[in-house]
């Protein structure tokens, strides 16, 4: 019963329903019956519009400034294996 209760609970917050009353009826083996009547309310939480905003450009600026150290490493790394096999040739070419 009381799973029931927590996954009706998360269900209503999924759902986004503000208000919902909800009677249980229980009967036990000696014939005695209870009733249990819940009121679940449910609010959502404001959002700030102007702290996403800044959220997203701060993402999006963080996002440029890692493809621009990846494409500045990869033209390092290009640089450097360039003029490595620069410098082997030009070993290789005396020995012969």
């Amino acid at each position: 019963m009381r799973h029931l209760s927590v996954l009706l609970i998360g269900v209503l917050f999924v759902i986004g329903c503000n208000q919902r009353t909800e009677t249980t009826t229980v009967t036990d083996s000696t014939g005695t019956v209870q009733q249990k009547t819940t009121t679940v309310t449910a609010t959502m939480p404001s959002v700030d519009t102007t702290a996403t905003a800044e959220a997203k450009r701060d993402v999006k600026e963080a996002g440029h400034d890692a493809a621009n150290t990846a494409r500045d490493a990869a033209h390092s790394t290009g640089t450097a294996m360039e003029t490595a096999g620069k410098e082997i040739q030009r070993r290789t070419k005396g020995k012969q």
